[in-house]
C-alpha cells in the first residue's frame, strides 16, 4: 500500500522530536485523554455526547488543546452526525484534515457488549414487547459505533491507534468484534494487535479488565507491543471462567501449529515470582482522604438528601502523602494538589448506613440479605418478649418492618452490594455508581458508607487535581465510564516508543517507586511480546 503524503510528514515531524497529538472519540470525561497527555500527547480534539462528560474534559483539557475557539472543546458532538472536517472548523484548526492526528483513541459504548448491559437491553426491550427482545443486545444502534471509528481512522489517517471495550467485545452474539475491526484495520494499511489487560497489572487498586487494541501504521515497520506489567495481584474467583467465555471464539495457541490468522495477543497474568509488587490496595489507596462518618452526621443531622456538590474543597488528613499511590493522586503532573481536595461526598442512604457498619469485608448482598433476614427475626423476638410488639399499632409495626428489610432479592442480585477488602484491590467500577454506588461500601465499618465520588475516582487513578462537572450522579458516572488514566498511561507510554518518538522520563519511577527496568518502554527494537 502506498503510504500518503500525510503519514510521510507527520513521520517527519516526531523524528524531528515534536510532540505527538492525539484526538480523543467516545472520549468520556478524558481516562485515555488523561494518560496520553500524561505522556507527552498534545490533545488535537475530542468527541463526547454526554453534556456533563464533555463538560468535564473541557474543564481539564480545553487549555492545553488545539485550536483558537477554546470554549468549543467544552461542546458535547454526536460522533453519527460530526466528522473531522466539522470538529476541526468548530474549533478553529485549519489545515488538511488527515495531517493533524498522530494517534487515534477512543472506546466504544461498552452497554450492547457487557454482559450487564445486555440483561438490561433484554429485560427494557421485554417491557415494551417488542418482537426481537432477545437480541436487543444484538441490534441496539452502538453495537456498530466501531463502523464510526474506522471512518475517523479513514479520514484522519492516524499513525497508531487505540481502541477500549469490555471483554465481552470478543463474543458479542458468537462473534469476535474486535478481530472484524482488526480486519478492516488491517485493509487500512495498519499491523494491529489485541488484547486483555487488567487495570491491577499497572499499580491500579482495581481488578478492572478490558479488551485494547492498538493498531500501527505498516509504514513505520514497527510490531505492536503491549505495555509490561508493573504489579501482579491474585485475581478473584470467577475472572478465569469469564476470561474463558470471552475468548471462546479465539483459538488457543500451542506453540506447535505455526502462526494463526488472528490478531489476538496471549498475555499471561504476573506473579509475585517475576520480581513486582502487590497491586495497591483500597486501604493504600483511599490514604489521607479525611474520614466520612455517616451514621454521626446521620444522627447530628447534617446529611440530607439532595444534591452534593463534588467542588467542595476538603483537607487531606496529613500534611504530606502517606503511600505511595496517594502521592500520585497529589503529585501527578499538571494535576496535582496541596493540601485539600475536592468531591469527597457521599449517597444519603440512612435506612443502610446502620447495616452497612454490621457488614464484614467481602460481603455480598445475599449474605448480607440473609443477615438482616436473622438479625430482624431477633429484633421481632426481643420485642415480643419486652411487650413492645403488643403496644405497637399496625402502622408502627410496619414500619419497623420496613427498616430492617431488603428489597431485593438476593438470587437476582448477588452484586448489587458489596464491602471492599482493606487490604486488597476493589472490583471493577462501573457507571451504575451514579445511581446508587452500593456495589463499593468503605471498609471501614465506622464510617457505615459507601464511597465518595473522589475515593471512586482515586479508585480509577483519577489524581485528585482532576475535575469532575455536574452533581454527584453524573460525577460517579463519568468516573464508573473511564478508562483508568494510569493504564491508559502505560500504553501511550509504549506507542510513543513505537511511532519514533523521543524518550521522556517515566513519572511512576518518581511517584510509585517503580525500579527503572519495570517501566522501561520496549519500542522497536524488542521482539514480540506476544504471540498469535
Amino acid at each position: 500500500m502506498a503510504v500518503s503524503k500525510a503519514v510521510r510528514k507527520k513521520i517527519a515531524r516526531l523524528r524531528g522530536g515534536n510532540p505527538p497529538r492525539f484526538m480523543d472519540l467516545f472520549a468520556g470525561c478524558g481516562g485515555i485523554s488523561l494518560g496520553f497527555a500524561s505522556a507527552g500527547f498534545e490533545l488535537v480534539a475530542s468527541v463526547e455526547l454526554d453534556s456533563w462528560a464533555a463538560e468535564s474534559h473541557g474543564a481539564n483539557f480545553a487549555a492545553i488543546s488545539h485550536g483558537k475557539n477554546r470554549q468549543a472543546h467544552f461542546k458535547a458532538r454526536d460522533i453519527t452526525r460530526e466528522d473531522p472536517a466539522s470538529i476541526f472548523r468548530d474549533l478553529g484548526i485549519s489545515g488538511s484534515v488527515d495531517e493533524q492526528v498522530d494517534v487515534l483513541v477512543g472506546g466504544p459504548p461498552c452497554q450492547a457488549f457487557a454482559r450487564v448491559g445486555r440483561a438490561k437491553l433484554r429485560h427494557e426491550a421485554h417491557r415494551r414487547e417488542e418482537d426481537d427482545a432477545d437480541i436487543a443486545f444484538l441490534v441496539d444502534g452502538r453495537v456498530n459505533l466501531w463502523q464510526r471509528y474506522l471512518h475517523y481512522v479513514r479520514e484522519t489517517k492516524p499513525l497508531a491507534l487505540l481502541m477500549e471495550n469490555v471483554p465481552d467485545i470478543l463474543n458479542h452474539g458468537g462473534k469476535n468484534v474486535a478481530e472484524t475491526v482488526a480486519e478492516h484495520l488491517r485493509e487500512e494499511g495498519y499491523v494491529v494487535r489485541y488484547t486483555l489487560l487488567n487495570a491491577s497489572w499497572f499499580g491500579g487498586p482495581q481488578t478492572r479488565e478490558r479488551m485494547f487494541l492498538i493498531g500501527i501504521h505498516e509504514s513505520l515497520d514497527a510490531d505492536v507491543v503491549f505495555p509490561t506489567p508493573t504489579h501482579y495481584t491474585a485475581l478473584p474467583a470467577g475472572y478465569e471462567g469469564t476470561r474463558a467465555t470471552a475468548r471462546k471464539l479465539i483459538p488457543q495457541y500451542n506453540g506447535h501449529s505455526g502462526e494463526v490468522e488472528h490478531s489476538h495477543c496471549w498475555i499471561s497474568d504476573p506473579s509475585e515470582d517475576d520480581g513486582l509488587p502487590p497491586a495497591t490496595t483500597a486501604g493504600e489507596a483511599l490514604a489521607d482522604l479525611p474520614p466520612i462518618f455517616a451514621l454521626d452526621l446521620l444522627e447530628r443531622g447534617q446529611i440530607a438528601r439532595g444534591r452534593k456538590d463534588p467542588a467542595e474543597p476538603v483537607f487531606y488528613t496529613s500534611r504530606k502523602p502517606t503511600t505511595a499511590w496517594s502521592r500520585l493522586m497529589r503529585q501527578w503532573p499538571e494535576f496535582g494538589t496541596a493540601d485539600q481536595t475536592t468531591g469527597h461526598v457521599i449517597r444519603y442512604l440512612p435506612r443502610d448506613y446502620k447495616i452497612f457498619r454490621m457488614m464484614q469485608e467481602g460481603w455480598q448482598y445475599p449474605e448480607v440479605w440473609h443477615f438482616i433476614e436473622e438479625k430482624r427475626q431477633q429484633l421481632m423476638n426481643k420485642r415480643w418478649r419486652s411487650g413492645e410488639n403488643k403496644k405497637a399499632d399496625p402502622a408502627q409495626m410496619q414500619a419497623f418492618i420496613k427498616e430492617w428489610t431488603l428489597p431485593y432479592d438476593p438470587g437476582k442480585f448477588p452484586n448489587k452490594w458489596w464491602k471492599l477488602y482493606r487490604d486488597k484491590p476493589v472490583r471493577t467500577l462501573m457507571a451504575h455508581l451514579g445511581k446508587d454506588s452500593y456495589s463499593h461500601i468503605h471498609f471501614d465499618s465506622e464510617q457505615a458508607r459507601t464511597i465518595s465520588v473522589r475515593e471512586a475516582a482515586r479508585l480509577q487513578s483519577f489524581p485528585d487535581g482532576f475535575v469532575l462537572r455536574g452533581s454527584m450522579n453524573p460525577a460517579f458516572k463519568q468516573i464508573g465510564n473511564a478508562v483508568p488514566p494510569l493504564v491508559s498511561y502505560a500504553i501511550a507510554m509504549e506507542i510513543r516508543a513505537m511511532i519514533g518518538c523521543q524518550l521522556i522520563p517515566d513519572m511512576r519511577r518518581e511517584l510509585l517507586g517503580l525500579k527503572r527496568q519495570t517501566v522501561m518502554t520496549t519500542g522497536r527494537s524488542e521482539k514480540k511480546k506476544c504471540v498469535s
